[in-house]
């Protein structure tokens, strides 16, 4: 192996931030291995080594150019980086990785083959297999790249480790992927259980899409979403894993420097760009590939505390938002309450409103699938009926298919309005909220309006029960509805076990 000292810039240009590292070339033959392509027998390989240094303030994204030449089976890279002690309070070293091909790395993602974050130290891909995370696919020759992503450096800087080994042999063929059908046998209209946010071994989870497959029924879900972190290569990966009682969509987490957003549903294979920042005034044009490629969008844990984990691209191309994401905490508190004042601005006709959902994040144990779960009126148990339920807002989240409940607003001569509907009476007739729950004991039911929580009832010990409460559309221009949990927390309501997108009052 070689070993090359600290390389020089050769060009800084791109979104986010990027750099260009001096290209490693191949073109000298390793011992042993003949004297140029064409006399290198099969099974032979050639390994380069790089080391490195990245100051504080590196950016985003660090390309290191690798001239593969023809001949090559295999392309495999292995990397490490120095974590110095820091003072408490201050990041230290995380550096993520990812591959694109002699098609270029150009913000759109024609080369994309991959991308593992910092869940792997190594990988490798060719035409019949890759590691999870990565798209298996020939090895052309061309000019690759290797990109290195330093979430975060450290005050000393970050010292970089890379490795890359070519294998030589007959190219391989490269299997037609199988995706998930679009539908599902389902029960014709109704409401559909489903969990869109979910990580497997395919990027920074630990369980295999069979076990997210078995949690899934078990959980009573009807429908899933695969959402790796910035890879489409478990779009091929439920082979065998749909059913009649199962429906599994694809699509991606798009995890930028500003925030997470879940494109649910997206067309399988179809690879949305996460190499921007809420600076480059970039994201409208990725969330309409999103809507392009059919799915939605949908910011991910708006409030986390998780470094780049915090949504600052705002909310005028999203879809719905993740409100409530895994055990509810007071991170999910603050994103509820701000997508409760959007709710407010669109009964002031500012803003079209945004529907609310909940997903769990699942990621390994203990980590629950269906925790929470997004529950969804929608035509059938299809890709475009959940998708089309949920861009509706005919909604409702829930802890757990334990929790079953039932939410109306009906006027004085029988007229009604469910989730996501509005109530057509004038601003002084009387109309009356009802919530039917079961599944929910030692919890209190609330009823909220864009004056805030206005009635609140215990459920009977059961956790079954029926609430009422009046009002008129001149008081309250929305009514949604809360299960919560007793307080634990001083100065905080109690956690949440349901909770219901708004039926609007009043003539729109």
């Amino acid at each position: 192996m070689e070993r090359r000292d600290v390389l020089r810039l050769s060009a800084v240009a791109g979104a986010a931030g990027a750099l260009t590292l001096g290209t490693v070339s191949f073109s000298d033959a390793a011992p042993g291995a003949g004297a140029g392509p064409a006399d290198r027998a099969d099974g032979s390989e050639q390994a380069r080594r790089v080391t490195g240094h990245l100051p504080t303030g590196a950016p985003d994204f660090v390309y290191l150019p690798v001239e593969v030449p023809r001949g090559v089976r295999e392309i495999a890279v292995a990397y490490s980086y120095d974590k110095p002690t820091v003072p408490e309070g201050t990041a230290g070293n995380a550096c993520d990785i990812g591959i694109f091909d002699e098609r270029g790395k150009g913000l759109g993602g024609a080369g994309f083959r991959g991308w593992s974050g910092g869940a792997r130290a190594e990988f490798f891909l060719r035409a019949d297999d890759a590691t999870p995370g990565y798209l298996p696919g020939p090895v052309n020759a061309g000019t690759w790249h290797i990109a290195l992503g330093p979430y975060t450096v450290a005050p000393q800087g970050l010292n970089y480790d890379v490795t890359i080994t070519l294998r030589y042999g007959p190219p391989g063929h490269t299997p037609a992927p199988v995706y998930p059908p679009e539908r599902a046998r389902g029960r014709g209209r109704a409401w559909y259980r489903g969990d869109n946010h979910l990580h497997s071994v395919y990027s920074d989870g630990r369980r295999t899409p069979a076990q997210i497959a078995a949690l899934a029924r078990a959980a009573g879900l009807d429908f899933i979403t695969t959402s790796e972190h910035n890879t489409t290569s478990a779009h091929r990966a439920w082979e065998g894993l749909w059913g009649d009682d199962l429906l599994i969509l694809t699509g991606e987490e798009i995890t930028t420097r500003n925030g997470h957003v879940v494109a649910m549903g997206t067309d399988p294979g179809v690879f949305i760009d996460w190499r921007y920042r809420a600076r480059d005034n970039a994201f409208g044009k990725y969330a309409r590939a999103i809507r392009e490629a059919g799915g939605l969008v949908i910011p991910a844990h708006p409030h986390a505390t998780c470094i780049g984990c915090n949504w600052k691209f705002g909310l005028n191309y999203a879809d719905a938002v993740e409100v409530w994401n895994g055990p509810y905490t007071p991170d999910d508190e603050v994103t509820l309450a701000e997508w409760d004042n959007t709710l407010v601005a669109h009964t002031r006709g500012r803003t079209a409103w945004l529907p609310a959902v909940g997903h769990s994040d699942a990621h390994r144990d203990p980590d629950v699938v269906g925790l929470p779960q997004t529950v969804v009126l929608a035509e059938d148990l299809s890709r475009h009926a959940v998708q089309e339920g949920i861009r509706a807002g005919r909604v409702w989240i829930a802890e757990s298919s334990k929790i079953d409940l039932a939410f109306a607003v009906t006027g004085e001569r029988g007229e009604h309005a469910g989730i996501a509907e509005r109530l057509e009476v004038s601003p002084a007739a009387k109309a009356t909220a009802e919530l039917k729950v079961s599944g929910a004991p030692g919890c209190t039911v609330s009823f909220v309006t864009d004056q805030g929580r206005l009635f609140t009832s215990p459920l009977p010990p059961s956790g079954t029960g029926t609430v009422t409460w009046q009002t008129t559309p001149g008081y309250a221009a929305y009514i949604r509805a809360e299960v919560r949990h007793p307080l634990t927390t001083a100065g905080l309501p109690g956690a949440m076990a349901a909770m219901t997108n708004p039926v609007f009052l009043g003539r729109g």
